[in-house]
């Protein structure tokens, strides 16, 4: 069984194929935007409880819990209507790359001060996905600020997360925004994490068509098609830079988290893995979801295996930098509108709490990130008045 706090969380539907769900459409921005205002909120509640000894497992709990009771108190008229997490609650501690929401019967993991802690969630209104991921230090505060190395990684990240939103203009390539994202790990010393993707975000696909790489190998350089940036676009541009070589490892750390592969069909032999998989379909739909979200976590273990090992379901492995390494991760969705670029889920950085004397040096890489989300609108000249009319 599922939580029961879940069932607003989303299931596949076909009800509104007919409606436009193109971001010309002002209802679609909106819904977008509710779902990045609850992002945001929760984002930030989760990261006023990250302090020393807080139990990582407890802090996706209140995340996942939070976005739930936020979508079900919306939108409750609206028939065949969906709503709820985009991304489950992911707590990644210093070395950990990505995508670390431990299961209930795994050893606690208990945080301490110093620890570098990655925060990622997301919300979906009507299948429209806003999510974002922010890092903080634990411990750190305006009176006990961050400064050398670990300031540095999360400046140069968060340095880089804006410059590749500003670069999400109409008519940009994506290997343009790679390589800004690139520059920048250079201008502080770090290394972007090997072959990490910001995705366009569409109604129910968390990854869409178009993607944007960074600090991409050889094999992936050929993988990712080369696309341009248009009007009425979203994206979820996530940025991880590390203190290391920047290459992610499985380090054998179980995998809670998967996504129903919706170009797969199988029909499955236990009845263990077909409840769960009715189960997933019911409450999650196309998003990504934690087996930690269920309540018999012994029937889930049993039924995710068979629906992974057919494809049915895509995991999201856990992946990890060398020992010793730090890594940082800021992720924002951004919507490409006509009049400049919306940035509607992501947290601002804490400059008081973490110094780094580092800062942007490359000339190109400056005018990208002074320049404005939204191009001031040029006042028209005042047009003369006809000779006759001044004559009257």
């Amino acid at each position: 069984m599922v939580r029961k706090d879940s069932e607003s969380s989303c299931s596949s539907d076909d009800s509104h194929n007919h409606e436009d769900y193109s971001l010309s459409n002002d209802a679609v921005v909106t819904k977008y935007q509710v779902a990045a205002e609850i992002t945001n909120a929760v984002l930030k509640e989760v990261i006023a409880n990250i302090k020393e000894g807080a139990v990582v497992g407890d802090l996706c709990d209140l995340g996942d819990k939070l976005i739930l009771e936020k979508t079900g108190k919306l939108y409750k008229k609206e028939k065949n209507f969906t709503k709820g997490i985009s991304m489950p609650t992911c707590i990644s501690v210093d070395n950990c790359i990505c995508h670390y929401t431990p299961l209930r019967s795994e050893a606690p993991v208990v945080l301490k001060n110093g620890q570098v802690v990655k925060i990622d969630l997301g919300t979906h209104i009507d299948g429209l996905i806003a999510t974002a991921a922010h890092t903080v230090v634990v411990g750190a505060s305006k009176d006990n600020k961050v400064t050398g190395k670990v300031a540095d990684l999360l400046r140069g990240t968060y340095d880089a997360l804006e410059i590749a939103i500003r670069s999400l203009r109409p008519e940009t390539v994506n290997s343009d925004i790679t390589k800004n994202i690139d520059k920048t790990a250079a201008e502080f010393g770090l290394t972007p994490i090997e072959n990490m993707l910001s995705h366009q975000l569409e109604r129910n696909e968390i990854d869409g068509e178009k993607k944007i790489i960074q600090n991409s190998g050889e094999k992936q350089k050929g993988e990712v098609e080369k696309i341009k940036i248009d009007k009425h676009e979203a994206y979820a541009i996530d940025i991880l830079f590390s203190t290391g070589k920047g290459q992610p490892k499985d380090m054998d750390t179980r995998t809670t988290v998967y996504k129903k592969n919706e170009a797969v069909t199988y029909q499955l032999k236990m009845k263990a893995s077909r409840v769960f998989f009715s189960d997933v379909n019911k409450q999650h739909g196309p998003m990504p979801f934690s087996l930690r979200g269920f309540e018999e976590e012994v029937k889930a273990k049993m039924g995710v295996v068979e629906c992974e090992k057919y494809g049915l379901l895509t995991p999201y492995p856990v992946l990890y930098e060398k020992e010793g390494e730090l890594v940082a991760q800021f992720k924002a969705t951004v919507l490409v509108m006509p009049n400049g670029l919306l940035k509607i889920a992501g947290l601002p950085f804490d400059s008081d709490t973490y110094q780094s004397e580092l800062s942007v040096k490359d000339a190109e890489l400056q005018t990208v990130l002074k320049s404005a989300l939204k191009p001031k609108k040029k006042k028209e000249a005042k047009k003369e008045e006809p000779a006759a009319a001044k004559k009257a």
